[in-house]
């Protein structure tokens, strides 16, 4: 017999994972967003302008993955592509009004996904700080 389920750590990661992608799911749906979108957005609103590259090592995604989302978060109307100034063949993100005017929307959303869980405040900083000791590790 093999290793169990439940006392897999990699298992419990990738099953929470996937749960709270859904509840992330259900409330952006509304918005026309998935969960990797609004990844993206979150980090946009910390650094807008970044290049394509720069938002992939970001948020930990391959810029082959990346280019479809954001040419949907452009065809949605939250980024444009623009030129980097003495640099034709770079481009920035840079937000939109309505890219910037979601940060607040983006904000609430991260709060009910939050609540959703019933972590308090101090299981969600234990939480953070064990998953980001796994990723340093790894």
């Amino acid at each position: 017999m093999g290793p169990l389920l439940k006392d897999q750590v990699c298992y419990a990661l990738y099953s929470t994972s996937g749960e709270v992608t859904k509840a992330y799911g259900e409330l952006l749906k509304h918005h026309q967003l998935t969960y990797p979108q609004f990844v993206v957005m979150m980090a946009l609103w910390e650094n807008d302008g970044a290049s394509p590259t720069h938002l992939a090592n970001a948020v930990g995604l391959s810029k082959a993955t990346m280019s479809p989302i954001l040419k949907k978060l452009e065809s949605n109307g939250y980024l444009l592509r623009e030129n980097v100034v003495g640099n034709d063949k770079s481009k920035s993100m840079v937000l939109t009004q309505k890219g910037r005017e979601f940060a607040i929307e983006g904000e609430n959303i991260a709060k009910l996904a939050l609540c959703a869980t019933g972590l308090s405040e101090s299981e969600v900083k234990q939480l953070l700080t064990i998953c980001n000791k796994i990723k340093t590790n790894l």
